[in-house]
């Protein structure tokens, strides 16, 4: 098959601003040298590449869809990067993170999306429910609802909680087949209305020739994982496996998330 050009940028980051410290990751604003801002996620943070797997391929999917994502790059730090830095915690981040690490652009003056406040249509509700439910990522709640409003449009940030089945990368055919239970706590399940709508629409969408082009925009070196016998290619091909299973069968999560909501849980 012959992939969709979906290679991303690739810069240098030449400064450090300031931690993001209400990520659990401790991102980063940074600068990099096309003089763009952009909050940087680090390979030696928390899960480590399989979180900025999760942040590509779920920012990836999101785009494909039709949905507002930042555009992602993947960011290089030099060796030398740091090194002056004064906490030792930061220190520590930027030391483990040298190499190829991937960053989001900096949506300036963005503000975090108020479910309370900003009330959004039905259709749009249902395809972010949707995208979670397909890619498993647990974290789009309440209490954290990773989407930003900017230009008076709704903007999704933060992938990097999707694919869970791959810290243990066991029995994922299992994981493919799961209904997603966890959608019950997503922030817009009772505004989503149009998911069976939105199901049709995004199973044409999602071919099998485009998500071959997304999982093979993974860099190599984020798929050579010490604790794996797996090699890269083999990583590579469960990742888009588990992609096509879980497109296949996407009644079992679709179900899951109306029977919820024609629950009132």
């Amino acid at each position: 098959m012959e992939d969709k050009d979906l290679s991303l940028r690739r810069v240098s980051v030449t400064r450090y601003i300031t931690p993001l410290r209400e990520g659990g990751s401790l991102p980063a604003l940074a600068e990099a040298n096309d003089d763009f801002k952009y909050v940087l996620k680090f390979r030696g943070a928390g899960h480590g590449v399989k979180m900025l797997i999760a942040e590509v391929l779920g920012g990836l999917i999101a785009k494909e869809l039709g949905l507002a994502v930042p555009e992602l790059v993947f960011a290089d730090l030099d060796e030398a990067f740091g090194r002056t830095e004064g906490d030792e915690e930061i220190q520590d981040l930027l030391q483990f993170s040298k190499g190829l690490n991937m960053a989001l652009h900096f949506l300036s003056g963005a503000l975090t999306y108020d479910p309370e406040a900003q009330k959004i249509d039905s259709l749009l509700a249902s395809k972010i429910v949707w995208l979670d439910a397909y890619i498993t990522n647990v974290d789009r709640t309440y209490r954290n609802t990773n989407m930003l409003m900017w230009h008076k449009e709704l903007w999704l940030i933060d992938h990097g909680a999707a694919f869970y089945f791959h810290h243990s990368f066991t029995n994922w055919e299992k994981s493919a087949l799961t209904p997603f239970p966890f959608i019950k706590d997503h922030v817009l399940l009772h505004q989503a209305e149009h998911l069976n709508q939105v199901d049709k629409e995004f199973k044409q969408l999602l071919t099998d020739e485009l998500l071959h082009a997304i999982v093979w925009t993974l860099p190599e070196d984020w798929l050579e994982w010490e604790e794996s016998e797996f090699s890269s290619e083999e990583i590579r091909n469960v990742y888009f496996s588990f992609l096509k299973m879980r497109r296949d069968h996407s009644e079992l999560f679709i179900n899951e998330a109306n029977k919820i909501r024609n629950a009132g849980i």
